[in-house]
């Protein structure tokens, strides 16, 4: 067997195992402890594995997260759908908190004329949301994160104190056993914030979010009232929601039009 065959051999072995031993690739292939060793070299240097102590991992994978204008030409049928279910739970006199998620965006977007009160710390949805004539905005003021277009820092968490809202509708980027998990700190603090201030948290996941766990938990399962996604979840997810009394709606697409 050639090099370059062994090297796809061992990457096929890892896909499954996440990990491979000198040892293992001495035997799978019949080479000696210096070519195995010479094998791992070249799958690290082509950025491939990470070399340890008597082997190799695979990698982890991380999620590139796109800026928030890129995300929104991403903004898939089943966010739409999760964001008109949604706005199908606001009522004429609700005073509701957004994030700056695009998820959440598909809410604004599907709100009708409703008589109620938003609070934001997204310039995206305050700028939706200003052609309603109906919604009444609270746009939060802090520094802007440019790029994801949503303030943050000490003056939002401050600000976000002195409200209280019949709901809070909160998107992210993963939801498992770890909890609630978004990318930046900054923007998982001022969710933290929001939650606290919600008489109820809805959040907004697509499929695709379950069972992820990004960088930084801004909340725990039981901190949350009702998550709402496109399709059903697996027995795990149903279980831990379950267990947390947490309530499921799904978006399904004969509902939406």
């Amino acid at each position: 067997m050639y090099q370059e065959e062994r090297l796809d051999a061992i990457l096929d072995v890892m896909k499954t195992k996440k990990r491979i031993t000198v040892d293992q690739i001495c035997s799978l292939y019949q080479v000696s402890r210096d070519t195995a060793r010479r094998d791992l070299v070249k799958l690290e240097e082509m950025k491939a594995v990470i070399r340890t102590r008597g082997g190799a991992i695979l990698p982890s994978a991380h999620q590139e997260i796109k800026d928030y204008s890129n995300r929104l030409k991403h903004v898939s049928e089943e966010k739409k759908r999760i964001g008109q279910k949604a706005a199908s739970l606001i009522r004429p006199g609700d005073r509701i908190i957004l994030d700056a998620s695009t998820t959440v965006q598909s809410c604004a977007e599907s709100l009708q004329e409703e008589n109620c009160t938003v609070i934001t710390n997204s310039i995206h949805q305050a700028g939706i949301l200003s052609a309603k004539r109906g919604v009444r905005i609270h746009l939060l003021g802090g520094e802007l994160q440019k790029e994801h277009g949503f303030l943050y820092g000490a003056q939002v968490l401050d600000k976000l104190t002195q409200y209280h809202a019949d709901k809070a509708f909160i998107g992210l980027v993963g939801l498992s056993e770890k909890g609630l998990t978004i990318a930046h700190e900054e923007d998982g603090m001022v969710k933290k914030s929001m939650i606290e201030q919600a008489n109820q948290v809805i959040v907004l996941a697509d499929h695709s979010k379950l069972h992820v766990t990004d960088f930084f938990t801004f909340a725990h399962l039981e901190e949350i009232d009702m998550v709402i996604t496109d399709r059903e979840p697996d027995a795990a997810i149903l279980n831990m929601l379950d267990s947390h009394q947490v309530e499921l709606l799904i978006a399904d697409t004969e509902e939406t039009k």
